[in-house]
């Protein structure tokens, strides 16, 4: 066993925090590098998350028998409604973030954060380069409550902090106790458009199909200067009426000015610390891809094993900077390796949803012992 594995047995939360700050910063990393700093992190979960232990030793996965990050094995995402999956005790979490409790009858998975210093530094880089594009700031309209409203919502920490790093000291949010404020909103996108500065609506992807009802109602079209820019993240199930992908950035489009390619769709999820986006919706589905702290894998998700590219199956992400829980997370999201990324293709059904029950149900046998 390499000097350095035996070592991160015994680490600190303050050495691993460090590493992955660092290993952030480097702008990007080899294959080889990803690996060894996933070996590292998973010897610290292996050390400290009991549930995960019980896991790995029962799938004969180890520090001692693990050699690269794809045999590192991965976490059905629904096993947080069911486990505390935590290397620190839950109630020294700075953060905990939860689901929203819309399946699996409202119960809600939970990731602690004793920290959000990996969690706001791996948005951070990733939103600024990702998003922002080399703009230091831009003028900001938040579609989705703040965190005062939803303390427990990864989303709406990400938004206030995307608002608070690098928005403009008039950027604001419009979604209050009475939901959209529409006439504030409007006023806001008025301004926008005779200012001839770029301005970013970055929300829900229901809260802008909300939106998109209210100007249809008021015969409201605008055309925001160039440069201006959308994220939206999520879906509309539950939420809104429910629009098709291509009708939705169309419709986004015409009504807000924007060109589809400066339409960006952000992936993510409670159950990981780093976000995924793609690079607009002039073509749909786009590529989706992330930063070189996280990998994304097509699997067979009974078998774990790795898809060939351009096959269909399960989506497998090891997220370093998800460092206190689990790195390797099995979703239920299906999709397909593409050069560059991959292809997100909605939520798992027929045989793949039948292997992710097995997944879990195999998983929590192991992880409770």
């Amino acid at each position: 066993m390499r000097a350095w594995r035996k070592a991160w047995l015994d680490v600190t939360e303050a050495q691993i925090i460090a590493a992955l700050l660092g290993f952030i910063d480097r702008g990007e990393a080899s294959e080889a590098a990803f690996e060894e700093m996933a070996l590292a992190v998973f010897a610290y979960q292996f050390a400290h998350n009991q549930p995960y232990r019980r896991f790995a030793i029962q799938r004969g996965r180890t520090p001692l028998t693990v050699r690269r990050w794809r045999d590192i094995p991965a976490v059905p995402i629904t096993a947080f409604k069911d486990l505390t999956l935590s290397c620190t005790p839950p109630e020294e979490a700075q953060a905990v973030f939860m689901t929203s409790g819309t399946t699996q009858g409202g119960i809600r998975g939970k990731s602690h954060h004793p920290t959000l210093a990996v969690w706001d530094r791996s948005m951070l880089v990733n939103f600024r380069n990702r998003f922002m594009q080399q703009r230091e700031r831009i003028a900001m309209g938040i579609l989705f409550p703040d965190e005062a409203a939803l303390p427990n919502s990864s989303l709406a920490h990400y938004l206030a902090l995307a608002k608070r790093e690098c928005g403009t000291s008039d950027s604001a949010g419009f979604i209050g106790p009475d939901g959209l404020d529409i006439p504030r909103l409007i006023a806001a996108l008025e301004r926008a458009e005779a200012s001839g500065e770029p301005y970013a609506l970055l929300g829900a992807s229901f809260s802008f199909v909300h939106l998109l009802d209210a100007l249809a109602a008021a015969g409201r079209r605008f055309a925001l200067p160039e440069g201006s820019r959308i994220l939206d993240t999520g879906g509309f199930k539950g939420q809104s009426r429910e629009m098709g992908a291509d009708a939705f950035y169309d419709a986004l489009s015409v009504a807000l000015g924007v060109p589809r390619a400066a339409c960006i769709n952000m992936y993510g999820m409670t159950e990981l610390s780093t976000q995924f986006y793609d690079d607009g919706n002039a073509i749909y589905p786009p590529v989706k891809s992330g930063p070189h702290w996280i990998r994304s894998r097509v699997v067979d998700p009974v078998t774990g094993h790795d898809l060939p590219e351009g096959a269909t199956g399960v989506l497998l992400h090891h997220d370093l900077a998800h460092f206190n829980c689990v790195s390797a997370i099995l979703t239920e999201d299906a999709g397909i390796i593409v050069e560059g990324g991959f292809k997100l293709l909605g939520r798992v059904d027929g045989a793949d949803s039948k292997g992710c029950s097995l997944a879990v149900a195999a998983f929590l046998k192991a992880a409770r012992g």
